[in-house]
């Protein structure tokens, strides 16, 4: 290893440290359960299993299951069974489907409900102890559809006949499956269609159940004119089975529907997409479902917005966590009039939240930019606290630098903060590297295992992460400044805090690189026409060619409804397209790519590539840029190989660029 002793130093001891990434509390509080990844033998994917934690935190974190396929997704039955979704084997033919287990104190575990193609995202309703599942079938299939996946497989057939959008969603196809809503109760063997009517509606829905079971809210999509979808919530009378629809509005997208315990009222998140001229919305609402034509709450939650929430066992309380200035903030909301009635902590980002059934903490998993999710626990009475810290399956992780904030004045007097990790003080002054967020609606805030800032600080480097106009946590003002996704606005926040940085003696301002992804990616794809100061550009999934990206995303009716088309907003298409600035084009870059990216298709990366190398006069050999291509990826990087891979190439070519190091290749490359 080199001589930073930290996992950061050593990127195969990076790619297979756990990583826990979710929580489960049992119905009496006496057991808290995590799902914790860790690569397999081969390295050629992340494995889940299931570790239990003392929710009291004096015994340390033991592991529950250890098959080679994998445990995610517990929660638990009223009789405190601990359920979890798996393919370990369990039937003859069923071996590589996913099915939902059980698994009852110190027992084996057995199979509780199985559905062909799989099933997935358990949730069961407190006291009844019904669970809600989500499946899916082949179009136009009858009944559970397995007799038409057979053939379809035994055949060979790929083709997607489409009827409308959308078509594909950030890395897999829409179109030949139609997902459903299944129902498995305590008394009847077979599971329940919820929605047998239902052909695309359900389609990545979120789904929640009331403590009874008797009622049900799903998010349901519905097809708009021109290509368009919006998406509404379904609220489920189980034993009459009807539902009715709450919509809130054209142009807005009901999202994460909560029940409270006794199904009377739903906690839900409206957004507005906004458009040209006017900025997006993200508002949580409280409606009375016992009360139709009242109209909902809204929630002001000030600068937080709003990423989780659940509420307490006795249904008087929401707890809502969210971004908040750089950090994270958890608030107790009240249930009924929506007044926020203490914030419990703010130094981080919370998630995972599990109130206990006493209604005197909750647990969740804590996150920063200098801590990976961690299991804590708060006391719901106080205010801003330092939470209990509880043995977690992952143990404590060294980091190989120090974290500070610093702030500037932007352009329009606005002051931009963002998080400066930088390594121990040398004799020479430390290179520095800008890192910009994906998003845009996004931030700096918490543990990132894909652009993790600490593999940069172990080789030496100062990572900076601003937070510039559109990211989350600072008020819809902060959305306004640079509203819609102007890139000069977004570029003056970085730079205005890159050069504040740079003004220190420590920092080395001629040794530079800048680095994004997805819109970070097309933030960099922008800044490399517009300015050389920096020695190296990293883009992961960048936007390049907005009138060709706009049309082929699988988001592409949001991008007509914000931007319309080139030729209605031409202005702004000239100014804010990377690719019409690809002459002045200088310094080297490094461009990467996933091929099953829908969101920003590959031809992003064909374009700008060609753009590239086509620009190029000099001798072959001699082309300062590489375009580091995952033919099995999607936007994200996801199998512990091609991860480190990733990290190796990057790192690689910064150090070649920016610190005049010989060229590194990646081993497997």
């Amino acid at each position: 290893m080199p001589e930073d002793s930290t996992p950061f130093a050593d990127l195969a001891a990076f790619t297979a440290l756990p990583r826990l990434t979710g929580l489960a509390l049992s119905p009496d509080g006496s057991r808290l359960v995590a799902t914790v990844e860790e690569p397999d033998a081969k390295r050629a994917k992340f494995v889940p299993c299931l570790w239990e934690i003392d929710p009291a935190g004096r015994r340390p974190a033991g592991r529950l299951t250890w098959s080679a396929r994998g445990e995610s997704s517990p929660a638990f039955l009223p009789d405190g069974s601990l359920l979890f979704v798996s393919a370990r084997p369990g039937g003859d033919d069923e071996a590589d489907e996913a099915a939902l287990w059980s698994l009852r104190g110190g027992g084996e575990a057995r199979s509780l409900a199985r559905y062909p193609g799989g099933v997935g995202g358990p949730v069961v309703a407190a006291a009844a102890g019904s669970v809600l599942l989500r499946a899916s079938r082949p179009v136009g299939a009858e009944g559970d559809g397995k007799d038409r996946r057979t053939e379809r497989k035994e055949r060979g057939v790929t083709a997607i006949l489409h009827t409308g959008m959308p078509i594909r969603f950030w890395d897999h196809e829409v179109g030949d499956l139609s997902p459903r809503l299944l129902l498995v109760e305590p008394d009847r063997p077979e599971p329940v269609d919820l929605a047998p009517d239902a052909c695309f509606e359900l389609g990545e829905a979120a789904y929640d159940i009331a403590a009874d079971g008797r009622t049900v809210a799903t998010t349901w999509r519905v097809r708009q004119p021109r290509g368009r979808t919006r998406q509404v919530v379904a609220v489920i009378d189980v034993p009459a089975g009807t539902r009715r629809l709450l919509d809130a509005g054209p142009d807005t997208e009901l999202v994460a529907p909560r029940l409270s315990p006794d199904g009377g009222r739903l906690a839900v998140v409206r957004d507005t997409q906004g458009a040209f001229d006017t900025i997006l919305t993200h508002t949580l609402l409280l409606h009375d479902l016992g009360d139709p034509a009242a109209g909902p709450v809204e929630v002001d939650l000030g600068d937080v917005h709003a990423q989780e929430y659940r509420w307490a066992p006795d249904g008087r309380t929401l707890y809502v966590s969210g971004d908040w200035r750089g950090r994270g903030a958890v608030l107790a909301v009240d249930g009924g009039t929506g007044r926020v009635l203490r914030r419990l902590a703010s130094d981080a980002v919370y998630g995972a939240l599990c109130p206990s059934p006493d209604g005197a903490a909750l647990f969740a998993l804590r996150t920063a930019v200098d801590s990976p999710p961690a299991p804590v626990r708060l006391d719901v009475t106080r205010e801003d606290q330092e939470p209990a810290r509880l043995p977690s399956p992952a143990g404590e992780i060294a980091l190989p630098g120090r974290l500070e904030e610093v702030t500037a004045a932007a352009s329009d007097g606005a002051i931009v903060r963002a998080w400066l990790c930088a390594p121990p003080p040398s004799d020479r002054p430390t290179p520095v590297m800008l890192w910009i967020h994906g998003g845009p609606i996004s931030s700096w805030n918490g543990w990132a295992w894909r652009w993790n800032p600490w593999t940069a600080v172990a080789r030496g480097y100062a990572v900076l992460l601003p937070d510039p106009a559109l990211s989350t946590g600072y008020g819809p003002g902060w959305f306004q400044r640079a509203w819609p996704r102007v890139a000069a606005r977004v570029w003056q926040d970085c730079e205005a805090v890159l050069d504040a940085v740079l003004a220190r003696p420590e920092f080395d301002g001629e040794r530079t690189a800048c680095l994004g992804g997805s819109f970070g990616g097309f933030m960099t794809n922008w800044v490399a026409g517009h300015t050389d100061r920096f020695r190296a550009i990293v883009t992961h999934a960048g936007l390049w060619a907005l009138d060709q990206q706009h049309p082929t995303t699988d988001s592409a009716a949001a991008k007509a409804a914000v931007f319309g088309l080139p030729s209605e907003r031409p202005e702004w298409y000239a100014a804010n397209s990377p690719h019409n600035f690809a002459d002045a084009i200088r310094t080297p870059m490094l461009v990467i790519h996933g091929n099953r990216d829908y969101r920003v298709p590959l031809g992003e990366a064909l374009r700008l590539w060609w753009d590239l190398v086509s620009r190029f006069d000099g001798p072959p050999e001699e082309l300062p840029h590489r375009f580091l291509q995952f033919t099995s990826e999607n936007h994200w990087i996801l199998s512990p190989t091609n991860a480190e891979i990733w990290y190796e190439t990057v790192l690689g070519f910064c150090d070649q660029h920016v610190q005049g190091r010989p060229p590194r290749p990646s081993k497997l490359l």
